[in-house]
């Protein structure tokens, strides 16, 4: 019976959430980065092989890294960014020499995901991540005081951005800031709100148009190494996957990531399927980019959006919300059996429940929620599998 390979996200020695907890849920793998190296430094092979020895002792593998992270200076052509990119072809060379095949990836300007709220009550209590568009909007406009943020809302929503602002207490204001900007798990920079407007300002000059380019260049540059050594580099879509703060999203929909692959055919040139990403744009048909891509896909992150009447979403339980599971395992399942082949997955951010709700955790990532979702996607898959057998 053709499976996915069952993997839990791991943000090494420091993570909370230890590797004795993950092969306990049930994973076979983790899926993990050297989040202590900066972004652009090389990834040696004695670190890559340090990390690996302390991963198989604790009986699990690594066959995935998420993330090996696209230096800013690459995303722009800055001058100087080729230094970046040899950098990340010999990080390409020893992460396959160290056995690891797939290379996630993502081209979004400065920040990683992006959410509003990191704790927002679920009915059962437990805690879930929200983005909310007037709560961004607030934040640049009031807080951030981005020049021309207001072209980029309507009256209606900058109304409500003001009230909310208004009726926010400094705690609340300065909390959400740091939700906003300060970091989330795994990635290497966090900026003050004078440095992330600097760092905007950095992007004045590059519309989607060019950051399409530059992502374009950026793959000419290191695919023909991937493919040399076999590693598949897979993008992970954007998220939220729409323009934010002014800056550019080139990887949001299922026409982008066609047009990239057109673009750049190289075999290693892949797709990080993320239910959630995708998802959280209503028209994307996530089934249908499994039957119409899936031969690019190397790795897939299953987890559920619950879409809000505003336009806010919510990390669901991730066989509820608005993904559609059952049929995204589906064509999963399918796409697995007709290219024998496993295909990686883990369940994405989960909520915090029971006793994480007492501990300290990376928001999205402390271990019950996942365990919860894991043991959910292995129990459909499992169905699908012997109702298509």
């Amino acid at each position: 019976m053709m499976l996915m390979t069952q993997t839990m996200r791991w943000f090494g020695p420091r993570d909370p959430v230890s590797l004795r907890d993950i092969r306990q849920a049930g994973a076979t793998e983790v899926v993990t980065a050297l989040h202590e190296l900066p972004n652009g430094a090389v990834w040696t092979a004695a670190a890559i092989a340090a990390r690996r020895a302390e991963i198989e002792r604790a009986g699990l593998g690594w066959t995935v890294v998420e993330s090996l992270p696209v230096h800013e200076e690459i995303k722009l052509r800055a001058p100087g960014h080729e230094r970046h990119l040899d950098a990340y072809r010999e990080s390409l060379r020893n992460l396959a020499a160290g056995g690891v095949g797939v290379v996630t990836y993502n081209f979004m300007p400065l920040l990683d995901w992006t959410r509003t709220d990191l704790a927002f009550a679920m009915p059962d209590g437990a805690l879930a991540l929200r983005f909310e568009p007037v709560a961004l909007a607030a934040y640049d406009l009031f807080i951030l005081r981005r020049p021309g943020a207001a072209d980029d809302y309507d009256e209606a929503l900058c109304s409500a951005a003001e009230r909310r602002f208004a009726a926010m207490d400094e705690d609340a204001r300065h909390r959400l800031e740091r939700t906003i900007i300060a970091g989330l798990p795994g990635s290497e920079e966090s900026f003050t709100s004078a440095e992330f407007l600097r760092a905007i300002h950095g992007y004045a000059d590059t519309g989607a148009d060019r950051l399409r380019e530059n992502h374009a260049a950026f793959l000419d540059a290191v695919c023909p190494v991937a493919d040399e050594v076999g590693v598949r580099l897979v993008v992970h879509p954007d998220d939220p996957p729409f323009p934010i703060f002014g800056l550019p999203r080139v990887v949001s929909t299922e026409a982008d990531v066609a047009a990239l692959f057109a673009r750049v055919p190289n075999p290693s040139n892949g797709l990080c399927f993320c239910t959630g990403s995708f998802g959280a744009r209503r028209d994307n048909d996530l089934p249908g980019i499994v039957e119409r891509l899936g031969p690019r896909i190397g790795f897939v992150h299953l987890r559920s959006v619950a879409h809000e009447a505003d336009g806010s979403f919510h990390e669901a339980p991730h066989l509820e919300g608005h993904a559609g599971m059952a049929d995204v395992v589906t064509a999963l399942h399918r796409l697995q059996r007709a290219e024998g082949r496993s295909i990686p997955m883990r369940p994405d951010h989960g909520h915090q429940m029971m006793d994480d709700l007492t501990k300290r955790t990376n928001p999205g990532y402390s271990l019950l929620g996942r365990m919860r979702g894991l043991a959910e996607l292995r129990g459909l898959e499992r169905g699908i599998a012997h109702a298509l057998a």
